[in-house]
């Protein structure tokens, strides 16, 4: 399976700018779903210390609201926390929060959840920074009961729930859960109860700044994935556990550049067990963060061009120089692929793919505003 791309929105640190200028969110969620990315990420930092922001920190929506915004804004891009601090909040108001984004958005939500570093914003929320590995567990447990639209109690820390019940139900069956760090504990978790894990690379910075181990290689990183499969397993999972992390490689204005040399570095990730990668850019302007993803999305992504493929799914077309989606007018459900591909005489093949709500049509053509129907494309 090809890797898929998660677009981080940019990070602005400190206060002399707004994060926003980088972007509106809905049009950079639109652009991110031209550019065949399978979704977009935000963090979260309600209420950091002025100390850590004018350090080098970083601005924030909060990101289920933020999410909810840019679900407006596109038809099948997935929306990712990365992450939301579950300690923070009482455990029936995140999962409202999430089932809401989920259930407006047709079930296109993936919770990122970790346990929080930052002591300062424990203190200005009025959380216990000591209780927040049992605030945590206890919001693993109460998540699913509340999304599954079913009478259940359960007594916490702080809560009480005696026969309550939440609807509507999310969409998805449970929403997934993708947990944050890179400890023993939170690795444990993801075996017993996530769908996915985000670990962080880094060294002994990583280990002060954020308070989880450090992971300074991939191949450590890529045994650390192994035992987490298999300790799921163990637990008597057959569903697939995902890998998130991030590449820096392409972080820049021209993520064209050295394309090849990207592409291996992918694809040793991807040998490594990582399924999803979160990219950004260190952009200063809107424009700068626009012509990011096309460029991103038209070296590294392309959308399928098989019949019947599901269309929330992404590949990758080994031998493609040029990629554009195109808009059918009239049709919001409606999307047109094309992509090029070198013949041996040196021309090239247009191969431009149709989804027109229920099923792929394919054709060859030079056209992207008005492909002909015909063949499906063989490749």
């Amino acid at each position: 399976m090809a890797l898929r791309f998660f677009f981080q929105y940019p990070e602005t640190t400190g206060v002399d700018a707004d994060m926003l200028d980088l972007g509106s969110l809905d049009e950079v969620a639109a652009a991110a779903e031209r550019a065949g990315f399978t979704g977009i990420a935000l963090t979260e930092h309600p209420v950091p210390s002025a100390r850590w922001l004018s350090g080098g920190g970083h601005q924030s929506l909060d990101p289920l609201v933020a999410l909810g915004f840019a679900a407006a804004a596109t038809e099948r891009l997935k929306l990712l926390t990365n992450l939301v601090v579950a300690p923070y909040r009482n455990p029936f108001l995140l999962a409202k929060a999430a089932a809401t984004v989920d259930k407006l958005s047709g079930g296109r939500l993936i919770l990122g959840l970790g346990a929080g570093y930052q002591k300062s914003e424990f203190f200005a929320l009025g959380v216990d920074f000591d209780e927040r590995n049992t605030l945590f567990d206890e919001a693993l447990e109460a998540l699913p009961r509340h999304w599954s639209g079913e009478p259940f109690s359960q007594k916490g820390s702080h809560f009480d729930a005696r026969e309550v019940i939440a609807r509507p139900r999310p969409v998805q069956d449970p929403i997934p859960i993708w947990i944050g760090g890179n400890s023993r504990l939170s690795r444990r978790r993801v075996a017993r109860s996530a769908q996915g894990w985000m670990p962080m690379m880094g060294g002994a910075q990583l280990t002060a700044t954020a308070r989880t181990p450090a992971i300074e290689s991939l191949e450590q990183l890529a045994g650390m994935i192994r035992e987490v499969r298999e300790d799921a397993e163990a637990n008597g999972r057959t569903d697939p556990v995902e890998v998130l992390s991030s590449y820096a490689g392409t972080s820049s204005l021209t993520p064209a550049a050295d394309a090849d040399r990207h592409r291996e570095a992918l694809a040793e990730r991807e040998k490594a067990g990582i399924t999803n990668m979160v990219i950004s850019v260190p952009s200063r302007s809107a424009a700068q963060t626009m012509e990011f993803l096309a460029a991103f999305g038209e070296t590294y992504i392309a959308l399928p061009a098989t019949a019947g493929h599901d269309p929330s799914g992404f590949g990758r077309f080994k031998r493609i120089v040029t990629r554009q989606v195109c808009n059918i007018a009239g049709d919001n459900n409606a999307f047109i692929s094309k992509a090029q591909f070198p013949r041996q005489d040196g021309d090239h093949r247009t191969c431009v793919d149709i989804w027109s709500g229920s099923a792929w049509r394919s054709s060859w053509s030079s056209s992207c505003s008005s492909p002909g129907a015909g063949a499906t494309c063989g490749f």
